[in-house]
């Protein structure tokens, strides 16, 4: 699909399967005929081009707002962190950056570490959160530009840096890592914080850092977020 559709196709989840669709015209319906040996074609009602906006609704946690620019955010004193989801890395829907989102509103704001900043969204939460200085790292080029650009579109501010997986890390009195599980453990040794905020890993799963307690556990749609101090 991806070689006959590169501008995208989409994924819908049916009993015993997934349905792919391409929204195309009848070369296209062509292409999968030869492809797959069959396809399925139905007319499409107009503005099916913007239908994946539908996927991308903002999510309320606690005092923060996360949403696409093309939605409102309400007018009851909230904190808005807008993301465009077409030239993002984590738009802040996906439960564990909730989960990461709740734990920052729990501790009092001081210097923060964003480990795997992605598009940014934790790095601007936390600044209008009034965490300061606010550091982003991360190992992709492509993150470091989507972070610092939604920080100028947020109004915020945050520095971003490129990194090597095995760079030591500066300190920060909260260092947060919404990263897999084995990339938290992997942080063992490379982090100065009083407070580590990690997430990115199923409930299951429980990565504990060397020379940290996790005090607090918070879980989301079968997903986990911790909180640790330094011991």
């Amino acid at each position: 699909m991806l070689e006959l559709f590169p501008a995208g196709f989409e994924e819908v989840d049916r009993d015993g399967g997934v349905e792919l669709v391409a929204y195309t015209d009848a070369s296209g319906e062509e292409r999968l005929w030869q492809a797959f040996g069959g396809a399925r074609s139905t007319d499409v009602e107009d503005g099916w081009e913007e239908r994946w906006r539908d996927f991308h609704q903002p999510v309320q946690v606690g005092r923060l707002w996360v949403g696409p620019p093309w939605e409102a955010a309400p007018a009851d004193g909230s904190l808005a962190v807008v993301i465009d989801p077409g030239r993002a890395f984590g738009t802040g829907a996906h439960p564990t950056t909730q989960l990461c989102l709740g734990l920052l509103q729990e501790l009092t704001p001081a210097g923060l570490l964003d480990v795997g900043c992605g598009s940014g969204v934790l790095s601007i939460a936390a600044a209008l959160l009034g965490y300061t200085p606010v550091l982003g790292v991360d190992t992709d080029e492509a993150a470091i530009a989507a972070t610092v650009e939604n920080a100028v579109v947020n109004g915020v501010d945050v520095t971003a840096r490129l990194v090597e997986p095995d760079d030591e890390l500066p300190p920060a009195d909260v260092t947060v890592a919404n990263i897999s599980a084995a990339a938290i453990l992997g942080l063992a040794g490379r982090i100065n914080a009083a407070h580590l905020v990690t997430s990115g890993y199923l409930q299951p799963d429980e990565p504990r850092v060397p020379g940290y307690r996790c005090v607090d556990r918070r879980t989301l749609d079968g997903w986990a977020g911790d909180l640790h101090v330094r011991v």
